[in-house]
This record gives C-alpha cells, sequence and structure tokens, in this order.
C-alpha cells in the first residue's frame, strides 16, 4: 500500500461529542498570536460568525473559558487566551511532538512519505438548539410533579431550570454533578438593561451586545455574558430595529426556567 504524503490532524472530542477540531484548534493558536477574532478568523479561513461560534462552543465545554474577548465589532475589541487556554495548546503540542516522533514508523507501515493517524473528532451528539452551556448542579429542589434545579455556569453566572421528577432521576441529577443546558435561541428574549423590571422569566442574563447580524426576517444577536460565555437570541428584524440594538449595548437575555433542557453523557 502506498499513499500520498499526508498531514497530521490533532482533535479532541468530549464524551458529549462536542468538537475541538484541528481548524478551532488552529483559532486558537491565531487569536493567542494576533489579539483579534475576526484577525484570526481570516487566517484559518472561518467566516467572522463562524469563529465566533467556535470560540462559544470551545468557552462553553469549559468551567473556566479557554479565550475572553472584549466587544467593539469587527474593527475593534479583541481577544485573548487565558492561562487555561495557553495550558491547553502546550498539551496539543505535546501531542503533535509525538505524533512527529511516530512518523517514521508509521510512514515505512503506510508508504507514504509522512502519514500520522488523524485525531479529529465527529460529531456523536447532535442538537438543534443554539446555545449549549456546561453546567454543575448546585441544588435539587424536588416537588410533587415538577423539581427546580439550580446551576452553576461559572462565578458570577447562574441558571434555573425546571424540569419533571421522572427527568431528575433519569439523569441521576444531583449537587456537583456536570450537565448541558441546552437552550434554543429562539427562546431567549432580550431587552435593553436600563428597562427590564419585575418579570416572571427566572433567568435573567446580563451582558453586552457583541454582534449583530440582520436577516431578511430575523436578527441573530451575540451578547457577551462575561467570563467567556455568550447566548445567542433569534429575534424578529422589526424587533431588533425597535429595540435598536448595536455593539457594545448593555443588554439582558431572560429565559423562562421551563425553557431550559439538560442534557448529561
Amino acid at each position: 500500500m502506498t499513499l500520498k504524503r499526508l498531514q497530521t490532524i490533532v482533535g479532541f472530542r468530549s464524551e458529549d461529542g462536542i468538537e475541538i477540531s484541528d481548524q478551532r484548534i488552529r483559532l486558537l493558536e491565531a487569536i493567542d498570536t494576533m489579539g483579534s477574532i475576526s484577525a484570526a478568523a481570516r487566517t484559518v479561513g472561518l467566516t467572522y460568525r463562524g469563529a465566533w461560534d467556535a470560540v462559544s462552543a470551545i468557552n462553553g465545554l469549559a468551567n473556566q473559558p479557554l479565550v475572553l474577548g472584549r466587544t467593539g465589532g469587527r474593527s475593534g475589541g479583541g481577544a485573548s487566551l487565558t492561562e487555561d487556554g495557553r495550558r491547553f495548546l502546550r498539551a496539543v503540542q505535546t501531542i503533535r511532538r509525538e505524533l512527529h516522533r511516530q512518523a517514521h514508523t508509521i510512514s515505512i507501515e503506510l508508504g507514504s512519505d509522512l502519514a500520522v493517524p488523524a485525531l479529529s473528532w465527529r460529531h456523536m451528539m447532535r442538537t438543534s438548539a443554539r446555545n449549549m452551556v456546561l453546567c454543575t448542579v448546585a441544588e435539587v429542589k424536588h416537588g410533587a410533579v415538577n423539581a427546580e434545579i439550580d446551576l452553576v455556569v461559572s462565578e458570577s453566572i447562574k441558571l434555573v431550570a425546571i424540569i419533571t421528577e421522572e427527568s431528575v432521576k433519569s439523569l441521576e441529577l444531583a449537587p456537583g454533578r456536570e450537565v448541558f443546558a441546552l437552550i434554543k435561541s429562539s427562546f431567549v428574549l432580550l431587552a435593553p438593561e436600563a428597562e427590564v423590571g419585575r418579570t416572571s422569566a427566572r433567568n435573567v442574563l446580563r451582558g453586552t451586545v457583541a454582534r449583530r447580524e440582520d436577516g431578511a426576517v430575523n436578527s441573530e444577536i451575540i451578547l457577551d455574558l462575561g467570563d467567556g460565555k455568550s447566548i445567542a437570541s433569534i429575534i424578529t428584524k422589526e424587533s431588533a430595529g425597535s429595540l435598536d440594538f448595536k455593539v457594545g449595548d448593555r443588554a439582558c437575555a431572560l429565559i423562562k426556567a421551563s425553557h431550559i433542557i439538560l442534557a448529561v453523557d
């Protein structure tokens, strides 16, 4: 068997099937070098939106963010890796060095100039939910039919979800258990921070508008919540125009506890 020259690809997959692909690793490296998500996106061949989505997904996998962004639109702001992010890249470099060390042996076996196994993620779990956030169960408050689950996303971000008692048993939820909170972007309501009064929504997340993209009917708005976390909301273009959200504006995401779906590995 003779193969053409092959390139090493390093990637990772969580038990839940969330991906940090080779391209996303290269995005992290470019952000570390350039200090900008938009510049890093151009370097690795991603759109600005694709890069933001990648950073959001990567940060969503960790209790502490790997990337911290500063809002400012396409031409402003910036981003940097946290110490955890740089520690992750150092681990990737260790894997690459080991792959390179083994390359000659593998080349002989496969008859290729340079061949190494491709370690890339494959999605095991697919979901239409735009927002997927790693949380830790803080408390389970039991009821006759439903239970209220207090979740910790980060030191400053908390969520409350309401699910059935049957689901609590099925998911084996208890304090300390790691879960993913799935929230459809259409379930995330937005309001200017200064205009949020009393509301029935259990979850009120305060943040800064990091990105707005208008479509023919709807607008997507990304809210930077701090701590390396963000949340996406889809609202009508008419509502976006009425609220007049701009990058850098303060806003609140309102989410009903019953609109949060919990998932475990």
